[in-house]
């Protein structure tokens, strides 16, 4: 008989090497248990077939739950909420009811409106959370890699939630995964058109916003990133948020790297940090 952990022993060296390569996450949601959660799929929040969410919510519920809307990574040229199952049912299973959103990607958009999308997906959940057992007045918005910016502008700047008739106040608070909040003079061939580079605007860094408004955060980071410095982006925002008197709190994980930090939420991987445990902490158990 092959014991599961031998399994597992084979299949977390291939799941690396895909999500090191930037594959599909297939694996990880097919090895990822769905049987807490129940998943509404593709719900629109806007026009066009990049504006649509999946909601995922505990199944066995009593009251309302917390919720967090997570945007994945990808460069914002790439990514889809489906790829990111692992994300809600982990989340659900928690207690949390998650939502993961689309939006839309370069070349179709460019920055700002990427921005725009997010926070539409905010507010959309602000609004609907309590049809899905949610409750709006402990709403967090969440992200990884170009999703953990999104996440932080949506969060800092208040122009975008402004379009929506909201303000970041209505946030319980956001959290950041190996984001990118500081990353002028652009240096990733990829990024540098979406935006506008060299034209590039200050203010489309996300350290140009803190301000003692913001809502408290949660800042994890890989200390072996190498795509995204944890040191210029995790650390040097958690500075300028403290000085501001915003709650702040930093997780930094040896075992993981850029793309494997998200990755550790997933059950088959959560050996290699307590991403979830700390992610689902924060949420359940705010700070007074």
């Amino acid at each position: 008989m092959i014991r599961p952990y031998f399994l597992l022993a084979i299949g977390v060296p291939v799941l690396l090497l895909a999500l090191a390569a930037c594959s599909p996450l297939t694996a990880l949601n097919a090895l990822s248990p769905g049987g807490a959660s129940e998943c509404i799929e593709g719900v629109a929040y806007g026009d066009g077939p990049r504006r649509k969410l999946d909601i995922y919510r505990p199944r066995s519920q009593s009251g309302t739950a917390p919720v967090v809307v997570f945007f994945y990574g990808g460069n914002w040229v790439s990514g889809a909420r489906g790829d990111y199952a692992f994300v809600g049912r982990a989340l659900a299973a928690r207690g949390i009811v998650a939502v993961i959103a689309d939006y839309r990607l370069y070349p179709e958009v460019s920055y700002p409106e990427f921005l725009r999308d997010a926070a539409r997906a905010v507010a959309w959940t602000a609004r609907e959370a309590p049809r899905y057992g949610g409750d709006p007045k402990r709403l967090y918005v969440m992200g990884h890699s170009a999703g953990a910016y999104n996440a932080a502008m949506v969060a800092l700047d208040p122009r975008w939630l402004a379009e929506q008739g909201m303000s970041p106040s209505a946030l319980r608070g956001w959290i950041g995964l190996a984001g990118p909040y500081d990353f002028l003079p652009i240096q990733n061939p990829t990024t540098k058109p979406v935006f506008h580079f060299p034209a590039t605007p200050a203010d489309s860094q996300p350290v140009h916003h803190v301000s003692a408004a913001a809502p408290p955060a949660l800042l994890i980071a890989a200390r072996q990133d190498k795509l995204v410095d944890p040191v210029r982006n995790t650390g040097q925002l958690a500075i300028l948020l403290r000085a501001q008197q915003v709650p702040v709190q930093e997780r930094y994980y040896d075992a993981v790297r850029h793309t494997t930090l998200v990755a550790s939420i997933a059950a088959p991987l959560r050996w290699l940090a307590p991403t979830l445990d700390d992610v689902a902490d924060y949420v359940l158990k705010p700070p007074a």
